[in-house]
């Protein structure tokens, strides 16, 4: 369909239009009086406007809704035809929020049936795809609702709402709910892995409360890096953290042979449970901070030097040897660090089960914390969740993003270590046959 031609400069500028509404047995026919491109064209030109480009993209996009409208009743606009289907019956207007501002579209309306341009916009969906995933990918890049009005105005658009932007940002649950619930059999098995749990504020029931994202990460057989789950709880108690790992292991989580996390009485109870034949390593950082708490102040930077040097040794000989060293040296002027020191031997020395290779990446959550604070710079920005769902989407995304870039980086541990960590050492003991006893010589 042609909708309309002139000429500019010698040249003449045709805008062609093939209708995707056109009717069986319809010739396409032209709509001159619709709009004079090289006429729209070199006015704006004239007047040098900085919003050209939206003018430009409204005019030709009214012109394409009319020629459309056209097309279907059968007739030209304002055109006595003997073959014409309906009346038209003037438009309504509706704001289309694109890449280059906000436009106004003028849909034409029928005295009988209904006219609704399905190729340029979804019912009851004001802003074009394009636009929904710039929203949702600054949503997820850490930008508050309550900025993202601000922002799109440098787009040209004249408002969105937070209600707007929640709903834009509501594409991203399909993705994070196929991540959050993925098989973990075929990437399996997950020799290493490291729980945490981080705080959240979600308004609910008309108050604002404090809310537990609980996650896991775990290095694969590939040797990458991968976030296992992550499930949100009302508070980070026993019962939620075992409901989290059965999760885990129902989604095939195998092959566990260490489990690094603070001291949590919940999350090592449950890792225990639903993970037989796990080792548990405690945190070496959070294990520091416990035992300066019991420490004399002005004694404390002589304990966290002979601590740190324990983990200096090169080998699990040496770390023992140098343990041992570190409990003389608190006996006599400290026999409560001592206690508390020897209590939490086997948990902090974990790590000298494995080869002094991956030592570094799993005797503290210090990876894990490194997460933390990417997930708490996206989640800060919004403050208070408006809801659980929130939490999910946005943390979920993030989790998702970070999985895909260890993915795609370089092995977190080598193959080869790997599994030589996944070996079990184990000295079995013969018995040896013991010598038959002699009778006694009696007289």
């Amino acid at each position: 369909m042609v909708v309309g031609s002139g000429r500019q400069g010698g040249h003449r500028v045709i805008l062609e239009f093939t209708s995707h509404s056109t009717l069986e047995g319809i010739i396409t026919m032209t709509a001159p009086h619709i709009v004079d491109p090289a006429a729209v064209l070199g006015e704006l030109l004239t007047e040098a406007s900085p919003d050209m480009m939206r003018s430009l993209l409204q005019t030709m996009l009214n012109a394409l809704l009319s020629a459309d409208a056209d097309a279907v009743v059968g007739a030209e606009y304002n055109q006595p035809t003997p073959g014409r289907l309906a009346q038209r019956n003037g438009y309504r207007h509706r704001a289309l929020d694109t890449r280059a501002g906000t436009i106004d579209l003028q849909v034409p309306k029928l005295r009988t049936g209904s006219y609704f341009p399905d190729w340029l916009m979804e019912r009851r969906k004001r802003a074009e795809s394009a636009l929904i995933t710039v929203v949702a990918d600054c949503y997820l890049a850490g930008a508050s609702t309550r900025r993202m009005d601000k922002l799109v105005k440098t787009l040209g658009i004249d408002r969105l709402s937070k209600s707007q932007v929640s709903r834009m940002a509501t594409e991203l649950d399909e993705h994070v709910e196929q991540f959050r619930h993925r098989c973990l059999t075929e990437a399996g098995p997950f020799t290493f892995i490291a729980a945490d749990a981080l705080t959240m504020k979600v308004r609910e029931g008309g108050r604002v409360i404090n809310s537990v994202v609980m996650l896991a990460t775990g290095v694969n057989a590939d040797g990458h890096r991968e976030v296992l789950g992550m499930r949100v709880a009302t508070s980070e108690t026993g019962p939620a953290w075992n409901e989290f790992f059965a999760d885990l292991v129902a989604r095939g989580l195998c092959g566990v042979r260490l489990v690094t996390s603070d001291a949590h009485q919940g999350l090592v109870e449950a890792a225990a449970a639903n993970l037989p034949g796990a080792s548990w390593q405690r945190c070496r950082t959070h294990y520091a901070a416990n035992l300066m708490a019991i420490t004399p102040k002005s004694l404390w930077p002589a304990v966290k030097a002979m601590l740190h040097s324990v983990y200096d040794q090169p080998d699990a000989a040496s770390v023992q040897a140098q343990f041992d060293r570190l409990l003389d040296y608190t006996a006599e002027k400290l026999p409560e660090v001592t206690d508390h020191l020897d209590a939490a031997r086997a948990d902090i020395l974990a790590f000298t089960r494995f080869p002094v290779e991956v030592w570094q990446q799993i005797w503290s959550n210090n990876p894990t914390e490194r997460l933390n604070r990417e997930i708490r710079r996206r989640t800060d920005s919004v403050g208070i969740f408006p809801n659980r769902a929130a939490i999910v989407r946005l943390v979920g995304a993030v989790l998702a993003e970070q999985t895909d870039e260890w993915a795609e980086g370089r092995r977190y541990l080598g193959l080869e270590v790997l599994a030589r960590s996944r070996m079990t050492l184990t000295t079995t003991h013969q018995p040896q046959p013991e010598e038959p006893q002699m009778p006694a010589l009696t007289s």
